[in-house]
C-alpha cells in the first residue's frame, strides 16, 4: 500500500511517497487501530450541566437585574405543585463547599478509614437552590435539576 505524506523532524519538514505494510494505521479488522476513549453520553451529559451551572452561578451573581436574568435563562417564577396549586419563586440560594478529605467503610474495623486532601486537590463546589412555595407546600429545588428538566422539556419538543 502506497501513501504520500509529510513528516515533521527538527528544524525541516518534508513530504516523501512510501509504502506502508500491514500495521501502519491497518489490522486485521479494517483502519485505524488506534485507540479510542469511548464516551459515557450521561457523564457528558451530567458534564455539561454541571458547566451549565457554574456559568449560570456566575452569572446571576453579576446580574444587575436578577429576575430578568432568570427569566432569561428560563428559570421559572411559579410551578405547579404536588396538590395543583401554583408555587411561587421566593429565595435563591448559592452555597459554596470545599471538600477537604473522605471517609469511608474500613475493612474489618468499626471505623471509618479517613483520607485528607493535600491542599491542590481542595476545590470549591457551589450549588444553587431556588424555593418555591405555595399555600401548601414548600420545594427547595436544586438548579441541576431545573437545568435537568428544561433540557428533557427540550429534547422532547424538538427531537435531534
Amino acid at each position: 500500500m502506497s501513501q504520500d505524506h509529510s513528516h515533521t523532524h527538527p528544524n525541516e519538514t518534508h513530504d516523501h511517497h512510501h509504502a506502508h505494510g500491514h500495521g501502519h494505521n491497518k489490522g486485521p479488522y479494517g483502519d485505524h487501530m488506534h485507540s479510542h476513549v469511548h464516551s459515557d453520553p450521561e457523564k457528558e451529559r451530567i458534564d455539561r450541566l454541571s458547566a451549565l451551572a457554574a456559568s449560570f452561578i456566575e452569572g446571576f451573581r453579576k446580574a444587575e437585574n436578577k429576575p430578568g436574568f432568570l427569566d432569561l435563562a428560563g428559570i421559572p417564577l411559579h410551578r405547579h405543585g404536588s396538590d395543583g396549586l401554583k408555587m411561587h419563586l421566593i429565595d435563591a440560594v448559592i452555597d459554596s463547599r470545599w471538600q477537604l478529605g473522605t471517609a469511608s467503610p474500613a475493612f474489618a474495623r468499626r471505623e471509618l478509614a479517613y483520607l485528607p486532601y493535600p491542599a491542590a486537590m481542595i476545590q470549591e463546589r457551589e450549588t444553587m437552590t431556588f424555593t418555591y412555595v405555595s399555600l401548601t407546600e414548600r420545594a427547595d429545588i436544586d438548579l441541576m435539576t431545573l437545568l435537568n428538566e428544561r433540557q428533557s422539556t427540550e429534547s422532547k419538543e424538538h427531537p435531534k
